[in-house]
């Protein structure tokens, strides 16, 4: 074992840092050993791992001796410590480093700190990894569905509120993603990703154990009760810190491997492109062009390279309207309506009381000229009047329209971040209630004041929305232009545009005025330790108005609540690099198309899971008006409550409508191929008996009709199905066997290779698998034995030999077995 495959042991040996060697090799503590650190002693359930919890000075590396190889005995790496051990101990190294990396930081006159840099240079990874990194990495760790275990405890009990009588009893697994619950009595599993973890609660010792509340930020609310306080705290530690690492790079997204090897990494970071999806908006043209301003994001960093803005506008127009908005970002065009109305976007004037800027007005009427149907332009502040008015106070505010030449100001009421947030912990508050009753229900619903935001929203995108049907440009910001104002221009969109409606349109949506445009995931989502004040559900809120509208318009959309929930689930588990870091610049800079995987490429792998089978695409091709009325603003209990048992149907209406789709879908493919291979035999029977004779046919038998099938092949080879000239070309892709045995077994392979009858999606409780099915569990049929499987068990495609089409469709791994061996026996013959 050298240094280069534990990245900390040169953290151990570096002597820049003596303290951290310390604290990482076995000097100074000549009287610990394996067998006085070893894992002997009481506690069950897997409680012996924390016994010597007690040892944080002990060593997990000792140190090679002069002239000695790393591989050497005394080069080994003692892994006798306990998790809770090397977790303390791994605390003071962070604290030790973060306290050096900030003395040894150096001032430079007109630059930025510059950091102290370890040996080996900038060139090199990080020189040592995270805790959870290095026990995933050893050898002799426990495993749970091969995932390395950190910590099992036994004798857990989880509690379900609407069922206190008869909680869960089981296995807790720790591993270093998830926090699995194994209870095998009801053959149930509850997983919860560590990234979605939002808050750890101990709560008050009971009779029967120390309480543990996990909430997620999927609104997955758990409460565990383990038998020992000591390891109800171990366990809280442990998630708080797993939770929400430090560093950027210990996110999910970064450790994680598709389980799917024909996805690639690359797949879905190429799906968008914003020149391309400008260019589908008929820019640039005469009016709107692009400027390369901010190529290398010099004039805003948190915008996109590429903007576009007003032909008639210079250069120092632009530079000086950046400095005079709010983190400099301008007014810059965002989508163009077909009838040439423009919808821009921007951040807040740093106006103050009285200050003005000419470049900024100079923009504002080069945006109001690039419209030839309209004189004037809408500037829509998001913001409730007396926040704009309080951030006079600090030097900014809102557009003076004494100053502004042809502009409408308007106010919308839409709150910030911080009453949002508030807002929704309310909301979840009444869904968690201990007694819950009606009246409690209702008005913990109303006084969260969640349902008013959402239509505060849906009202100010239906505003722009119709401001841009009739032809005037609308200018939307609101204080930096990344939250209230990414909502507005998408939503708006969305009513506008029947692409932005489809599975692709609302990607490129998403990408353009969400990524692009430097909505701060990364600190909104709560990805890393950093200001809780910065976590908001701004995109949640998005997710709930987008719901909201699909609810109106069933068939205007052609993806499906399961898309939304899907997306918002992965927002927040940073599984994958689509939507880490704040902006554009960050994501480059991080490399993250070389280094993770695209969110977009998992959907499209599972494309057939998201489509809404009641779409029509024809059938809104305008604006959507919905009526916003305060009772069509419902509670969405699929995304709130999701997780609450005996509260939701059996079976999602989208799911059965979807499996008698596919079923449909099948049969039709079935049909065709069997066609084919009727007007196949009765083009080879119409070659080989002649029109006049109709007795033959009825005095042969079946021999002799086989030896005119053969003889008619020579006359037939020009037939689309034909590839060579014997029988055998009508049932298989090659010669070379009996004819009548080929043709026999090819035609059965073909029938049996497709379903007739798929079972019901009704009264089925778990998978094959054992996993069981809930509410929101995705039931799958195989194409091939119409049997019902759970997602993870249904993740394989390939084409059906008696499938007309022969595209890939869904089936189980036994049948994909079959079906690919099958094949290559054919092939191979």
């Amino acid at each position: 074992m050298n240094c280069a495959t534990y990245p900390w042991m040169k953290l151990a040996h570096s002597a820049t840092i003596p303290c951290v060697s310390q604290m990482l090799s076995s000097n100074g503590n000549s009287n610990s050993s394996p067998s006085s650190s070893g894992t002997a002693g009481g506690g069950s359930g897997g409680g012996g791992e924390h016994d010597s919890i007690d040892r944080p000075s002990s060593c997990f590396y000792q140190e090679t001796k002069p002239n000695q190889g790393a591989t050497g005995p005394d080069g080994q790496l003692n892994r006798s410590l306990s998790f809770d051990g090397r977790r303390k101990v791994w605390a003071r190294v962070e604290a030790h480093w973060a306290r050096v990396t900030l003395d040894r930081s150096v001032p430079s006159t007109g630059h930025s700190l510059v950091k102290y840099e370890p040996q080996g240079g900038t060139s090199e990874q990080p020189f040592y990894q995270r805790i959870r990194s290095w026990l995933t990495s050893h050898p002799q760790t426990q495993t749970y569905q091969q995932s390395p275990v950190m910590t099992k405890i036994e004798n857990v009990r989880m509690l379900d509120r609407y069922n206190n009588r008869k909680p869960s009893t089981g296995t807790l697994y720790l591993t270093a993603t998830h926090l699995i619950f194994v209870d095998p009595d009801a053959k149930k599993e509850t997983w919860v990703l560590l990234m979605h973890v939002a808050t750890v609660q101990k709560l008050p010792l009971s009779t029967v154990g120390a309480p543990l509340q996990i909430r997620c930020k999927t609104f997955l609310s758990v409460t565990f009760v383990l038998p020992r306080e000591r390891e109800c705290h171990d366990l809280y530690t442990s998630l708080m810190q797993m939770s929400q690492p430090f560093h950027i790079e210990d996110l999910y997204c970064f450790h994680y491997t598709s389980s799917l090897e024909e996805i690639p990494r690359t797949a879905g970071w190429t799906f968008f492109d914003l020149e391309t999806e400008f260019q589908r908006m008929g820019v640039p043209n005469a009016n709107w062009a692009m400027t390369n301003l901010n190529k290398d994001y010099q004039l805003c960093d948190t915008y996109p390279q590429c903007l576009f803005v007003p032909t008639s506008v210079s250069t120092i127009v632009l530079v000086g309207s950046a400095s005079f908005r709010s983190k400099g970002r301008l007014p810059v065009l965002t989508y163009l309506h077909k009838n040439q109305a423009a919808l821009c976007r921007c951040s807040q004037p740093l106006s103050g009381f009285s200050a003005r800027c000419v470049e900024d007005e100079q923009l504002l009427n080069g945006i109001v000229q690039a419209n030839p149907n309209a004189k004037f332009m809408y500037v829509v502040d998001t913001r409730p009047r007396i926040n704009a008015m309080a951030n006079r106070a600090a030097g900014k505010g809102y557009e003076n329209e004494n100053f502004y030449e042809n502009i409408k100001f308007q106010f919308c009421g839409i709150e910030n971040i911080h009453v949002m947030r508030s807002s929704l912990s309310k909301l979840l508050e009444a869904c968690e209630l201990k007694t819950p009753s009606m009246a409690a229900f209702i008005n913990g619903i109303q006084s969260s004041g969640w349902l008013r935001h959402i239509h505060a929203i849906l009202d100010t995108s239906l505003l722009v929305a119709r401001s841009l049907q009739e032809g005037v440009n609308v200018l939307v910001h609101c204080s930096d232009g990344w939250d209230r104002t990414a909502q507005v221009c998408s939503l708006a969109q969305v009513l506008l545009d029947p692409y932005y409606r489809t599975l692709q349109g609302f990607q490129s949506l998403i990408e353009k005025d969400w990524l692009s445009f430097g909505h701060k995931f990364t600190d909104r989502c709560g990805y890393l330790q950093s200001d809780a004040k910065e976590t908001a559900p701004v995109f949640t809120q998005l997710v709930d108005c987008m719901w909201q509208l699909q609810r109106a318009y069933p068939s205007a959309f052609q993806f499906s609540e399961r898309l939304l929930l899907h997306l918002h689930d992965h927002v927040y588990s940073s599984q994958y690099g689509t939507f880490v870091g704040n902006c554009e610049k960050d994501r480059l800079d991080l490399k993250l198309s070389d280094r993770t995987y695209s969110l977009w490429g998992n959907i499209a792998s599972h494309l057939d899971e998201f489509l809404n089978p009641l779409y029509k695409s024809e059938a809104y091709p305008d604006l959507l008006e919905p009526n916003l009325t305060p009772s069509n603003i419902l509670f969405w209990r699929g995304l709130y409550c999701r997780f609450e048992s005996g509260v939701h149907p059996r079976e999602s209406i989208a799911d059965v409508l979807l499996a008698n789709r596919d079923h449909s879908t099948s049969l039709e493919m079935h049909i065709a191929h069997l066609q084919k291979r009727i007007t196949s035999m009765k083009a080879l029977l119409d070659v080989s008996t002649p029109v006049t004779d109709n007795r033959l046919a009825d005095e042969d038998d079946d021999e002799q009709l086989g030896l005119r099938l053969k003889k008619s092949m020579q006359v037939v080879d020009d037939h689309p199905l034909s590839t060579s000239k014997s029988v055998d070309s009508v049932f298989s892709d090659g010669p070379g066997i009996d004819n009548t045995i080929t043709s026999s077994y090819q035609l059965r392979r073909e029938i049996d290779s497709v379903s007739i009858d798929w079972r019901s999606l009704r009264n089925i409780k778990e998978c094959v698998c054992s996993t069981p099915f809930d509410h929101s569990s995705k039931k799958s049929h195989c194409w091939r034995c119409g049997e019902v499987f759970c997602t993870r068990c249904l993740d394989k495609q390939t084409p059906l030999p008696g499938h007309a089409t022969h595209r890939p469709v869904p089936v189980c791994r036994s049948c994909y077995r079959e079906v690919r061996l099958s094949s290559s026996s054919i092939t191979s013959t």
